[in-house]
């Protein structure tokens, strides 16, 4: 059997490797996923083999199967993966950006406040981070992670990867969100640099602030606290060692 995200996609692949499936052919994409389980399984369970086919990347990877997987390993089912292309590990290859440490996040968020949110803790992030996201929001998106990572950081936008119209720009955020506004088009993956790394900060003289603005007659807790967000060190450090000075 062989289950695939669009089963009109799925012949014309096989039409273009000049295969024949053999299999029945059932369609399995994210609004009917969750229904067509029990009878996967069943399948399964009967002795049959399901292929799973996804359009374009990895099942699994924001793509179908992963409710598939998982249900298969619950019930001891034997699962393999034939690897194909994948978006994530493509992007990063293309990109031109360090690819020994990355993190791969998914979506952001659609709205700009969460997506602003989203992209905050990755102002110190020392990996390199693929993300996905939908052609006719890239630019907003481009233009909220300027505003929160800076205009500098260096990234890569890569459309259609391995498909005909493959395209990858390269260049900072804030070219990239220039470029954007003209409009994108097809699946997109954003490959983003890691942070510069960051000077180790004076802990004197972070103690002789947070001193300070105990003398002035904040808490040395709280002091310490805001002190140590800014600067980007733990709090518990900051505060045992004022403490230690007084």
């Amino acid at each position: 059997m062989i289950a695939a995200e669009d089963t009109r996609r799925l012949h014309s692949l096989a039409a273009a490797l000049q295969v024949k499936p053999s299999g029945r052919v059932i369609s399995f994409y994210d609004q009917n996923e969750v229904g067509r389980l029990p009878g996967l399984i069943e399948s399964l369970h009967g002795g049959q083999t399901v292929l799973l086919v996804t359009d374009a990347g990895m099942p699994s990877v924001s793509d179908p199967g992963y409710r598939l997987v998982a249900a298969c390993v619950e019930q001891d089912i034997t699962v393999t993966c034939l690897p194909g292309p994948s978006a994530v590990t493509t992007a990063l290859a293309l990109s031109g950006l360090p690819s020994d440490r990355f993190a791969f996040d998914g979506f952001p968020p659609r709205k700009s406040g969460e997506r602003r949110r989203w992209f905050a803790p990755l102002a110190t992030e020392q990996r390199t981070v693929v993300f996905f996201e939908a052609p006719h929001r890239l630019a907003d998106t481009l233009r909220d992670a300027v505003e929160v990572l800076g205009p500098d950081r260096r990234a890569a936008v890569c459309r259609e990867l391995t498909k005909k119209y493959e395209e990858v720009v390269r260049g900072t955020l804030g070219e990239l969100a220039e470029w954007a506004v003209e409009g994108a088009r097809g699946e997109i993956t954003v490959v983003l640099g890691p942070a510069p790394a960051q000077e180790k900060p004076d802990l004197d003289a972070l103690v002789a602030e947070v001193k300070q603005r105990v003398a002035d007659g904040e808490r040395m807790k709280s002091a310490a606290a805001e002190v140590a967000e800014a600067a980007g060190i733990s709090k518990k450090t900051l505060y045992d060692a004022a403490v230690r000075s007084s």
